[in-house]
């Protein structure tokens, strides 16, 4: 999974309102080129979305986001999503998602966050909030003294066009995420060619320097 995320570069963060609008957007994306979609757990949606859309797009690489307690990864999994990521270190969601051999990064942003996750066992990490957290600085900081214990990040929060290719940059980032390709306002405004737009340019761009 951390594989074929790798060879997009990013991850539309997504949150929806209703099953049909989040099938919308699948199919827009898988259409544009970027079969991904994180599809978090802040709308009553979520879960009902990724069991439809894992069902009718079994291509696409299906992500629940925001995933805060053990009874919402077990909605995940259930629902048929493929990976799941959090804001933060939650020990017991940690623990249960290694138990499940389920693909679950956990939110860090301070050296301690790292080593928690680490004592968990885990090594796919979401580096969050990333830009108001310290931006590529802080993610570099945090890489110097835990690099070589072979992490991979996943930034999110604040990640845009503009510097998306710093971050793509590092070896340890495999990912970025970002809600810019789909905001709210455009999935519920129904601008399916606006984020169709955005998924091309997002994949093209990734594509100058992984090719």
């Amino acid at each position: 999974m951390l594989e074929k995320l790798r060879a997009y570069g990013v991850v539309p963060v997504v949150a929806v309102d209703t099953v049909e609008a989040g099938m919308k957007l699948c199919e827009t994306l898988i259409g544009a080129g970027l079969p991904i979609a994180e599809i978090t757990f802040r709308t009553s949606a979520a879960e009902a979305t990724i069991r439809a859309a894992a069902n009718a797009f079994p291509e696409l690489a299906l992500g629940a986001g925001t995933v805060l307690t053990v009874e919402d990864l077990d909605r995940a999994i259930s629902a048929g999503a493929t990976f799941a990521v959090a804001p933060g270190c939650n020990r017991d969601v940690v623990q249960a998602a290694v138990e499940r051999d389920f693909p679950f990064a956990p939110g860090v942003c301070t050296p301690s966050d790292v080593e928690r996750a680490l004592s968990l066992g885990v090594r796919e990490l979401k580096f969050f909030p990333a830009e108001a957290a310290g931006g590529i600085t802080m993610l570099k900081a945090l890489i110097g003294p835990y690099g070589h214990l072979g992490l991979s990040f996943c930034p999110t929060g604040g990640i845009k066009t503009s510097n998306m290719l710093e971050y793509l940059s590092l070896d340890q980032v495999a990912v970025v995420g970002g809600t810019w390709i789909a905001s709210k306002g455009a999935i519920r405004d129904g601008n399916w060619d606006a984020i169709a737009r955005n998924a091309r340019d997002a994949v093209a761009l990734v594509r100058t320097i992984r090719p």
